[in-house]
């Protein structure tokens, strides 16, 4: 059971205060923990990160139809692909300082689960949920706002939502390295209906950044991403 301080602490991060503090409970509740507790199978956060999966691309895509009448759906869905993805996600929990506050289990506790991208996206995505169904879309939608603002403005000022960055990383390879990268699918976890893929770019035989998504192309190209930050910080 959360306790009443680490309840205020979470509800003055997020600017939310909870009417049902089992909600967030069970949106901070990772599977490996809910079966080490032998708690009911439905138990865990699981069905929650399914719910906010879907309000978080409902809100952010109201976001954007709002603020970028003159784009058209490709630019707008290729925009949303960049800003919504498993690598922002976690990075905004992790910033907030919730991930402290997740429950895991022994094993993903010894294998620094509290620092896995997959964790932590899917943690920030059932915290949607809890406060959707706790307070309303209205609520939801304004913690969402609050955290994607900067997000969508520097995706926007970088123009990454019009950027294929798997072909980005290729010209800034062929001109500044004179080699290809390549890019290896390392794990695939979860059933079919929800697996995650995770690949790693790899140029002139050194492994650079990983990525994760849903398929392998959204996996590539999230490494990709990270992987042509980390050059262009690098040679700065």
């Amino acid at each position: 059971m959360i306790d009443k301080e680490n309840l205020t602490q979470i509800s003055k991060i997020i600017n939310y205060e909870f009417k049902d503090p089992d909600l967030l409970e069970l949106a901070l509740t990772h599977k490996s923990y809910a079966n080490e507790m032998t708690l009911m199978d439905v138990y865990g956060n699981e069905r929650l990160e399914f719910m906010g999966d879907a309000v978080l691309g409902s809100v952010i895509s109201h976001i954007m139809m709002e603020r970028y009448a003159e784009f058209s759906e490709g630019d707008l869905s290729k925009m949303r692909a960049a800003v919504v993805n498993k690598h922002a996600l976690a990075s905004i929990l992790k910033n907030l300082g919730i991930s402290k506050y997740i429950f895991l289990g022994k094993g993903e506790e010894e294998c620094n689960g509290r620092e896995k991208v997959s964790i932590l996206a899917n943690v920030y995505e059932a915290l949607i949920a809890s406060v959707y169904y706790d307070g309303g879309y209205d609520s939801a939608f304004k913690m969402i706002q609050l955290h994607f603002e900067k997000i969508l403005k520097t995706v926007e000022k970088d123009g990454g939502y019009s950027q294929d960055y798997k072909s980005r990383l290729q010209e800034y390879c062929q001109q500044n390295l004179q080699t290809l990268p390549k890019y290896i699918i390392q794990s695939e976890d979860g059933p079919d209906h929800i697996k995650l893929f995770e690949s790693i770019v790899i140029i002139d035989k050194i492994k650079y950044e990983t990525g994760i998504g849903k398929n392998k192309k959204s996996a590539e190209q999230e490494a990709a991403m990270k992987t042509l930050n980390r050059l262009l910080e690098e040679s700065k």
